[in-house]
């Protein structure tokens, strides 16, 4: 009998519990990475409507619950590309530790209770949860027709911060076009690092007939790709935010992030993903933390 033990992925705990399996089957830390920026869409509503604990709280339920139903669903459509993938082999469903059934239900409780936290916040969101939700669940099948899943990904990462405007107002930003900005900082930014991520599997993909923009452009393609993927997001954060209200201090807070993501792509060069796991983890979550405390302190010291 072999002993060496199985090779557990980045960013998960050890474990064998039942809530243990479920944190890692939907990476629930990483919740971390975008959170945040749905909590600023609420900062920046807040200058056209009073803010409430009530709709905080709804918004934190809503995006958990959306991201723990997208997430187990991916999980559901790749189970046998993950189990085909040594990098993935040892996630909950390839062996064996959470079922597909099982899986599935906990998905359509989370997708409910995502649709009832949208109708407690308002009809706007209300109406728009199932264009949402359908949204995020539909990226898990684009890697097996097109390169640009990763914006896919990104898109529907970037509904966070227009959910959480939308939340407190009920209403689309004036102007319009601020919403579309910030979506699309979001956007950038996560389509950009999922990229990165993507480079460690550029072997598999290909022999698996995945899409993946890594594997259409190579490496040094796709590293340039990214960064101006995250040039593109400084730009949008900077305009979209300031339209809406933002003063000094969130200015400040989208210079920062313009600093942390050359330090990101610092970490991650071609032929050199030896720290992607720190610039991919590690890095998100100090940005998308650090950036609503700028925004959040704007507001509060109204500057």
């Amino acid at each position: 009998m072999s002993d060496t033990a199985p090779v557990r992925e980045g960013q998960t705990f050890a474990g064998v519990s039942r809530l243990t399996r479920y944190i890692n089957l939907v990476k629930l830390p990483h919740t971390l990475f975008a959170m945040p920026f749905a909590l600023v869409g609420v900062v920046l509503a807040s200058y056209a409507q009073p803010v409430t604990w009530r709709v905080v709280g709804w918004v934190a339920v809503a995006f958990t619950a959306a991201r723990f139903a997208a997430m187990g669903f991916n999980r559901i459509a790749d189970r046998r590309l993950d189990a085909a993938n040594p990098r993935t082999a040892n996630r909950e469903i390839p062996v064996g530790a959470i079922g597909v059934g099982e899986a599935a239900a906990a998905v359509t409780v989370a997708s409910a209770v995502f649709v009832v936290a949208a109708w407690r916040l308002n009809p706007l969101c209300f109406a728009l949860s199932p264009v949402a939700l359908g949204w995020v669940l539909f990226y898990s099948y684009t890697k097996r027709f097109t390169h640009f899943a990763h914006l896919v990904l990104g898109l529907g990462t970037g509904i966070a911060p227009v959910g959480g405007y939308l939340a407190l107002t009920g209403a689309w930003s004036r102007p319009w076009w601020a919403l579309v900005l910030l979506a699309a900082a979001v956007m950038g930014w996560v389509g950009g690092f999922d990229i990165l991520y993507a480079l460690q599997d550029v072997g598999f993909d290909r022999e698996h007939g995945l899409h993946s923009l890594p594997v259409t452009l190579g490496e040094r393609g796709a590293v340039r790709t990214a960064r101006v993927l995250h040039a593109m997001t400084v730009a949008c954060l900077a305009l979209g935010g300031m339209a809406l209200g933002g003063g000094t201090l969130y200015a400040a807070g989208v210079v920062v992030v313009a600093v942390l993501l050359v330090y990101e792509h610092s970490l991650v060069r071609p032929g050199d993903l030896s720290r992607l796991d720190a610039a991919f983890f590690t890095m998100n979550g100090i940005i998308s933390v650090t950036f609503f405390a700028f925004v959040l302190l704007g507001r509060v010291l109204g500057r």
